[in-house]
């Protein structure tokens, strides 16, 4: 975990890797919550007794479940302490090189790339990987970008 004390403070952190999160699972009940929410029930997502004959063998998550993973273990990773808001201001490059089947544990990787100012903050741009425990390919590599204001 890095710890700034201020927007200000975010600066010195451009180019800088800021490392890993500890593993998280990615439940069936986590998937079949976000087909919920969203109203999509793909089979591939929601049905295991048929995704267990489909082309992954099991349900995978959906992959915007998997983007949504991004700022609740980036806050893991990085902490601002006095700041009035951040917001998630939008993705530069989004890709799922491959399937997250449910049960599979992820970790986030990332690099602050960038800190540039904007009116009453700062923009934060984050290369960042979604690892798969096990998998040879990550589950998600995104280009985030956030926005703290002081």
């Amino acid at each position: 975990m890095t710890t700034v004390a201020t927007v200000q403070d975010l600066s010195a952190l451009a180019g800088r890797d800021l490392g890993t999160t500890d593993w998280v699972e990615v439940s069936q009940a986590d998937i079949d919550a976000f087909a919920a929410a969203t109203g999509d029930h793909q089979w591939i997502h929601v049905d295991p007794e048929r995704a267990g004959s489909g082309p992954f063998r099991t349900t995978i998550a959906h992959g915007y479940l998997t983007l949504a993973l991004l700022p609740p273990l980036f806050a893991k990773l990085l902490t601002v302490e006095r700041v009035s808001m951040g917001i998630n201001y939008g993705l530069n490059r989004v890709r799922f090189p491959s399937p997250l089947p449910s049960g599979s544990r992820v970790r986030l990787a990332a690099t602050l790339v960038d800190v540039a100012p904007v009116e009453g903050g700062v923009q934060v741009t984050v290369d960042a990987t979604l690892e798969r425990d096990g998998g040879a390919k990550p589950a998600c590599v995104a280009q985030a970008v956030y926005r703290y204001y002081e």
